[in-house]
């Protein structure tokens, strides 16, 4: 699917900026809640500081080693919003073609006005493929995110990210060493893990989200595995099943077991793998009758939504339509009308001919902007406080500015570069992805999924 531009035309009172928010209701101007209020703060007061900063993950154990951004120059950090989007602006102009900005569907309003193409992460890595002459790709994304342009882009190309401190918690949870660990446990109860049996099926495929690092991808790579995206992981795992029998998914449990279960598999097949306990906290038995071996990650911008929230939003808006994304607990996709992606939430939303009332399971960013897009519609998040992704909302206008200054005057800064003995084998497990086509009417969508 190719990334979008998006045009904005709201009302006058819909203001899709989330920062603005925040921001009037830490001062006390607006009614509202946020979950902790060094959200109105600048990100560089937390750059130094371990954690992935306030927002969903503030309570994520992050990894020893992490990486940090340096300090954020006192121009940028003393700017306003208009003249840090003056600088970005005339940045912009002055590097024409050389430069092209890539915003998440999740990236703060301030920061997605300057992008070239806004989409999921998939969507913005094919649209750096569109852009082959350009001599840098500004990644206002995560850390994998980056990662998955540098492994799609020319060599020559330089992929940056204004944030090194914009990682992802859940990417987090299955770091290479647990990962090598749990594959090798496996091995001694499945045996031979490359030997194929009478059906000729291998005893496991792995099947990684494209929220993991590029290290986790290699290593799919290289055992036969495959990358899925939130919209196609059903064709994935039936790819995977076609060539093994069962399936270690990581690092999104939810994404996992909600997928598998839309398919058919039971539950009692899809055991948890925690990477802190011996074999995974399962015994050999569990684990012989396993179809889908689930990581023990999640998403905590998605794990806030709860049944609770649905049933109220159906008590107060009589005749809601209920989407949810798919990395939400399976009780809630269970409880909604329907689950996708953040680009199926985005068309489905397109595609409503009538007014109608939408609660939407998904980060506040989109939910906010898409308010704004589509003002004909009622639309808010089914979580009432404002929590943004933690790790998303570290990039700030003033971080864009900073490394687009930096290429005018022909410094690169915050490039991201994926080694190549990890960067071949990473591409092949996405070469099998872009190989696995989903059907026309992509049953991923679950469009009868309640």
């Amino acid at each position: 699917m190719p990334a979008v531009n998006i045009t904005l035309q709201p009302r006058p009172e819909l203001d899709p900026s989330v920062d603005h928010e925040i921001q009037a209701i830490v001062a006390g101007a607006l009614q509202g809640e946020t979950c902790n209020t060094d959200l109105a703060a600048g990100p560089w007061d937390f750059d130094t500081r371990p954690g992935y900063g306030p927002g969903s993950s503030m309570g994520d154990v992050i990894p020893t080693g992490s990486p940090r951004q340096g300090e954020l120059p006192r121009e940028y950090r003393e700017a306003s919003e208009a003249e840090l989007a003056e600088r970005v602006r005339a940045a912009k102009a002055t590097l024409g073609d050389r430069v092209v900005v890539l915003g998440h569907f999740y990236q703060r309003e301030e920061v997605v006005v300057h992008a070239d193409y806004v989409g999921d992460s998939f969507q913005l890595a094919n649209a750096a493929l569109e852009h082959p002459d350009a001599e840098a790709i500004v990644f206002c994304g995560v850390h994998f995110m980056a990662e998955t342009a540098d492994l799609l882009s020319r060599p020559e190309q330089a992929v940056i990210l204004p944030n090194l401190a914009a990682g992802c918690s859940m990417a987090d949870m299955a770091d290479i060493d647990q990962v090598e660990e749990a594959w090798e446990q496996l091995a001694e109860i499945y045996g031979d893990m490359d030997a194929v049996d009478a059906d000729g099926l291998v005893p496991v495929v792995p099947v990684t989200y494209m929220n993991s690092s590029a290290a986790i991808k290699g290593f799919v790579g290289r055992h036969g595995g495959i990358v899925c995206t939130s919209s196609n992981a059903r064709t994935v795992l039936e790819w995977a099943f076609e060539r093994g029998r069962r399936v270690l998914f990581f690092p999104d449990q939810h994404l996992g077991r909600n997928t598998a279960k839309a398919m058919g598999v039971p539950l009692e097949q899809m055991p948890m793998w925690n990477p802190r306990k011996p074999y995974g906290g399962s015994d050999a038995a569990t684990l012989a009758d396993a179809r889908v071996i689930l990581w023990h990650g999640f998403c905590s911008v998605h794990r806030r939504f709860s049944v609770d929230q649905i049933a109220k939003a159906r008590a107060e808006h009589p005749g809601v339509r209920v989407i949810v994304h798919p990395e939400c607990p399976m009780e809630v996709v269970d409880a909604a009308d329907e689950a996708g992606s953040t680009d199926y939430i985005r068309k489905a939303i397109e595609a409503a001919t009538e007014p109608t009332t939408f609660a939407i399971g998904t980060e506040v960013n989109l939910v906010q902007r898409l308010a704004a897009e589509h003002p004909q519609h009622t639309i808010f998040c089914l979580d009432p406080v404002v929590c943004p992704c933690s790790t998303m909302y570290r990039i700030h206008p003033g971080y864009l500015a900073w490394v687009l200054e930096g290429l005018v005057d022909g410094e690169v800064r915050n490039r991201i570069t994926v080694p190549q003995d990890v960067a071949e084998p990473a591409r092949l497990a996405l070469e099998r992805m872009l190989a696995a086509k989903p059907p026309a009417a992509p049953a991923a969508d679950w469009e009868n999924a309640s």
